[in-house]
């Protein structure tokens, strides 16, 4: 059965065409990461990276995104902490959206584009599962977005959209991806989407969307 974002992608299709191609400009980091590749629990000054509560994956994602692009980002984790900075990025990216429903796609590119210009710019890209095409087409874009450097904040379900996670870095059989509700760096085998089974990697077993990069 396809997800509520497998059937959105046909609707995106129909309506802008396939936007899973396109060159993706690299972008160099300009502020201090977060988060590390290596495997395992991520910390900073001996606090755990994870998301503060169950809404906040989204804005867990998006500050550890910030964090990398920009250097002030920094500085406001030092002066107000993780915690706290996620709170403030779940209000930010949620103007009219109820926050005790998470955080849309939409919020999350339109908070990058207003408050971490310097990441580049985010498309939102849907994926149907169930389509073996769609899946090959939508891994290769992410593994051509890492490979320029770009970050890929993803969105996994079950047949509704539930949890945000950030691709990292591309590895031979898939990606490692940040997943913040256990605040870890996790491999996942790309062959696990075709399967529909992500769950004991990032908690849900299907790929909804990519949030992927345009331009610098």
């Amino acid at each position: 059965m396809r997800t509520v974002c497998g059937i959105a992608r046909r609707a995106q299709l129909l309506t802008v065409g396939d936007t899973a191609g396109g060159r993706i400009g690299a972008v160099a980091p300009r502020g201090r990461p977060l988060l590390g590749n290596a495997l395992g629990e991520q910390r900073c000054d001996g606090i755990r990276l994870d998301q503060v509560d169950g809404t906040t994956c989204g804005s867990a994602v998006l500050v550890a995104l910030a964090a990398w692009a920009d250097p002030a980002e920094a500085d406001r984790l030092a002066r107000i902490g993780f915690d706290a900075r996620q709170r403030q990025v779940h209000r930010e990216s949620n103007r009219l959206w109820p926050r005790a429903l998470g955080t849309t796609p939409w919020g999350m590119v339109r908070w990058l584009h207003e408050h971490a210009p310097h990441a580049g710019r985010y498309r939102v890209r849907f994926v149907d599962d169930t389509s073996a095409a769609d899946v090959a087409a939508l891994s290769a874009a992410v593994a051509a977005a890492l490979a320029a450097g770009r970050p890929v904040p993803l969105l996994v379900g079950s047949l509704v959209p539930r949890h945000y996670v950030l691709a990292l870095a591309g590895t031979d059989r898939g990606w490692r991806v940040y997943e913040p509700s256990s605040g870890s760096v996790r491999a996942l085998d790309v062959e696990r989407i075709r399967r529909r089974g992500l769950g004991p990697v990032v908690g849900f077993d299907r790929l909804h969307l990519a949030l992927l990069p345009t331009g610098p």
